[in-house]
């Protein structure tokens, strides 16, 4: 593994969506989502599909391999374009699979994906967490914890998503250190994924720090952040409210990428995009259609941090 490559991956897995839907099982705490009712289900299907695709072609184009599977499942699997819950890859040949709060959600993960890796990449052992569903326990891989790779720091924000007693587990097995906190939203209720309000890049890091409940934890973050060399971007709520923080830089043919959506990065000051632009190119994706399920680009992308073979 290329250190340089260490934090911003060169390779994704994707699931094109066929039955995409803002699922009704998760929308009791994920606030992000809307549920519109003037579209059939096929068109919005439809347009999800055509959106997945033409962010790969975005990413491909950047020199950002894709490694992309279709969701032909007999079952309902509305969400199966945020494969990043799922599973979570790590230096050292090391896979996690993770358990899953919304009953339809655990029959994404597929040994396909898997097996894609154990075959392209070095794959010394796949750790599987996902049993604890048995005992509602639940951890959603990196929409609950946002790694800084470099540092072996796991940021997790309190929620019903992410379990201490399997947080600690997965840190104490993979090497991290967990930070976790409580974070709020303007109902006061807690932000049910840790990557919807924060993104760690190579030379900068992408947070909402006023959703961080108590003031002494928000600022030991920040310093943790500071003191690892990058540059701190502050969101401010309405810009975590159009995604700004679900972004995820990546490493292509010529250079590092940031990988948003058009809505988060048309929320962006001129002053935090210049931050951004001194490290990596900012790459909008067109995905309002996926964005209705109450997540974005960063959601779309698990990240490898394997060695190819």
């Amino acid at each position: 593994m290329n250190y340089q490559h260490v934090q911003s991956p060169t390779a994704g897995v994707m699931i094109r969506p066929h039955r995409f839907m803002s699922n009704p099982e998760t929308a009791a705490d994920n606030a992000f989502q809307f549920v519109p009712t003037d579209l059939e289900p096929e068109v919005i299907a439809a347009r999800a599909r055509d959106e997945f695709d033409r962010a790969v072609e975005k990413l491909t184009a950047e020199g950002v391999k894709t490694h992309v599977f279709d969701d032909f499942g007999d079952h309902e699997t509305p969400d199966s374009v945020f494969p990043n819950n799922w599973f979570s890859t790590h230096h050292g040949g090391r896979v996690a699979l993770f358990p899953m709060y919304s009953p339809s959600r655990r029959r994404e993960r597929r040994q396909d994906v898997i097996e894609m890796l154990k075959s392209d990449y070095r794959v010394q052992e796949v750790v599987d967490y996902s049993g604890l569903e048995y005992d509602k326990l639940f951890l959603e891989g990196t929409g609950a914890m946002v790694f800084d790779h470099l540092e072996r720091l796991a940021y997790v924000g309190r929620s019903n998503r992410a379990d201490p007693v399997i947080l600690e587990r997965f840190c104490t097995t993979f090497g991290y250190e967990p930070m976790a906190f409580d974070t709020s939203d303007n109902n006061g209720q807690a932000i049910y994924h840790t990557n919807v309000i924060m993104s760690i890049a190579t030379e900068y890091a992408l947070i909402c720090l006023d959703m961080i409940s108590d003031p002494h934890r928000r600022q030991e973050i920040k310093d943790r952040l500071t003191n690892s060399g990058r540059t701190v971007i502050d969101l401010s709520r309405e810009q975590v409210n159009e995604f700004a923080g679900n972004a995820l830089e990546m490493t292509g043919t010529n250079n590092r990428v940031l990988a948003i959506s058009e809505r988060a990065a048309s929320a962006l000051k001129k002053d935090q995009i210049k931050i951004i632009e001194k490290s990596a190119k900012l790459l909008p994706l067109h995905i309002p259609t996926i964005e209705l399920a109450g997540g974005s680009v960063r959601c779309m992308i698990a990240g490898i941090h394997l060695t190819a073979r």
